[in-house]
């Protein structure tokens, strides 16, 4: 008889298995709800089963389920439409991938070839993916180590220059003729929403444009409104020259995309860039209804309204040091280690989520939060964090 096929062991997972979901909230096999002020990675933007998505990606199924991008697709091209309507200025050309690493990559190659050359700039604390090119790039020692076990990862880490964060000196001294490219994330998530200061990236913009490198915002999780804007580092005041998307973009489909200035793809001919399943039908239909729906009811603004309330009322609660981000993208500083005050924000039926930082909470609602769902959750987070300090 043959064995079952058993996973990985490579994630931790919580105790409990979620059979359905909607809007803010999610339900478990016991029919037990859970606020969600996670949004499976920041992925729910528009909420979980948006009747608009659900319809579209119905509607979709039932048409064509895929064809790859070598023939025209009418939900990619209403994509773009919807996709241009929010993308910064300056940023005209658009490919569509699977996930935020691939985008990074694509991102990547795009800035050597524009270029020619190899040197790549990131940040401590920053996570641009999984796979070997982006890992090497990763701001810890943790990921890229696991790049480094291979000689293919060996050679990519000895083009990387690792810059302090934040830091706008460093970032002029350390951004020359030999960098091909700057990748930074405006707010950085795994590292517990850390938000770049406005004078760091526009020492980076100001960089760039005087080594003639390429400045790539890395908005997989911070993008998409969840910051206000389509982009996190825009609503700062800074333009990229590419911009790259995922997490939120298409609802829980898997869709990434590089967002681009013309001169950066000035010469790309056919077959410099592929992606067999990037820009499918059924995920390009729900990221146009997705976004849609999410610029319609102003949930971009409305992120940056109930992100400010939530940072003020935690920042006065026990044992918080201090509340970081932007919009609805929070890492809250803790006096205490973040995960037993996760594991009691879960027991009363709220997901929270970790960092990097042992002593960061962070903080991804659905954007389609509600205020008696943000008072909920105030409610609950002060009488976790009240036991906790009672019992240091």
């Amino acid at each position: 008889m043959l064995s079952p096929l058993v996973e990985m062991p490579v994630y931790s997972r919580w105790p409990l298995e979620i059979v359905r979901a909607s809007g803010s909230y999610l339900w478990d096999r016991a029919g037990r709800r859970y606020l969600d002020f996670y949004a499976g990675h920041a992925v729910a933007g528009s909420g979980h089963c948006h009747p608009r998505v659900v319809a579209a990606i119905r509607e979709q199924a039932e048409k064509l389920i895929f064809y790859s991008s070598a023939l025209p697709c009418e939900a990619r091209e209403r994509l773009l439409r919807v996709l241009g309507t929010l993308t910064p200025p300056g940023l005209t050309r658009a490919f569509f991938v699977n996930s935020g690493a691939e985008a990074n990559e694509q991102a990547l190659a795009l800035a050597r070839r524009r270029t020619g050359r190899s040197r790549i700039v990131g940040f401590e604390g920053a996570f641009h993916g999984r796979t070997l090119a982006t890992l090497v790039l990763a701001g810890s020692e943790h990921y890229r180590n696991l790049a480094r076990a291979g000689e293919a990862g060996r050679v990519l880490a000895e083009h990387v220059r690792c810059l302090p964060w934040n830091d706008p000196e460093a970032a002029r001294a350390g951004i020359d003729e030999q960098v091909a490219a700057v990748i930074v994330e405006p707010v950085q998530g795994l590292a517990g929403a850390r938000k770049a200061d406005g004078e760091f990236l526009r020492a980076l913009r100001e960089a760039c444009d005087a080594a003639g490198a390429v400045l790539i915002f890395d908005e997989v999780q911070s993008g998409c409104l969840r910051c206000g804007g389509l982009s996190a580092g825009v609503e700062m005041g800074v333009q990229p020259d590419l911009l790259t998307l995922a997490k939120g973009i298409a609802a829980g489909l898997p869709l990434g995309a590089v967002l681009a200035t013309t001169a950066v793809c000035e010469g790309l001919s056919v077959g410099d860039l592929g992606s067999t399943f990037g820009g499918a039908p059924i995920p390009c239909a729900a990221a146009a209804a997705n976004l849609s729906a999410l610029s319609e009811e102003g949930r971009g603004r409305r992120a940056l309204v109930h992100g400010a309330r939530l940072a003020r009322a935690i920042a006065g609660m026990p044992s918080v040091v201090g509340v970081d981000g932007l919009g609805l993208l929070l890492g809250v500083r803790l006096e205490v280690p973040a995960r037993p005050v996760i594991r009691a924000l879960l027991s009363r039926g709220v997901l929270t989520g970790t960092s990097a930082d042992p002593h960061v909470l962070r903080l991804l609602p659905p954007l389609v939060i509600e205020e008696a769902e943000i008072e909920l959750f105030l409610q609950t987070l002060e009488e976790v964090l009240q036991i906790s300090g009672e019992e240091q």
